[in-house]
C-alpha cells in the first residue's frame, strides 16, 4: 500500500487499511469505521509527501494593513481594559473598556501601517500558509485490521 510505516503504538505494530489522496477523504473512512463501533481510538491518519502550500487571500494595500492592525489592536486594548477594569471601582469600568479599545486601535493602525510601509511594496498580498501532503494512509493496528477492512470495504 504505502512505502511509509508509521511507528509502533503501546498496542502494537500498525497496518495501513487504506490510502486516499486527500485529508477529506480519509477522516471520511475514520468517520465510517466510528459509525460502525469501530474502536477507532487504535487509528492514525499519515501523510506523506507533506508540503509548504501558501493560499494567496487578496491584496494588501497600507490601507488594508492599517485596517487589520486597527481590529488587532482593539481586542488587545479590549483585553488589557478587562484586566484593568476588574480593579476599578463602580460604573467607570465601561468606560475604560471603550477607551482602552479606542487608544488599541489607534496604536495597531499605527503600527499596521508602518509594518506595510517598511517593506516598500515587496509583499503586496495577503494569504494563509498551511501544510497539505500528496497521499494519506489510514492505519489501524495490525490486530483490528481485518475488522476495518471489511468496514471500509
Amino acid at each position: 500500500m504505502s512505502q511509509f510505516q508509521p511507528a509502533p503504538t503501546a498496542a502494537g505494530p500498525q497496518q495501513a487499511v487504506a490510502e486516499v489522496p486527500s485529508y477529506a477523504e480519509a477522516e471520511g473512512l475514520v468517520d465510517r469505521l466510528s459509525d460502525q463501533g469501530f474502536p477507532v481510538e487504535h487509528v492514525r491518519i499519515v501523510g506523506s509527501g507533506v508540503h509548504t502550500v501558501e493560499y494567496v487571500t487578496g491584496r494588501l494595500t497600507t490601507g488594508r494593513a492599517a485596517g487589520a492592525g486597527a481590529l488587532t489592536g482593539a481586542w488587545f486594548g479590549l483585553l488589557f481594559g478587562l484586566l484593568i477594569g476588574l480593579f476599578v471601582p463602580g460604573r467607570t469600568w465601561l468606560a475604560l473598556l471603550v477607551l482602552s479599545a479606542v487608544i488599541g486601535a489607534a496604536w495597531g493602525a499605527v503600527f499596521g501601517f508602518l509594518a506595510h510601509y517598511v517593506t516598500r511594496g515587496r509583499r503586496d498580498f495577503s494569504s494563509v500558509r498551511g501544510l497539505e501532503a500528496d497521499r494519506y494512509a489510514v492505519y489501524v493496528d495490525a490486530d483490528n485490521a481485518a475488522a476495518a477492512q471489511r468496514i471500509i470495504g
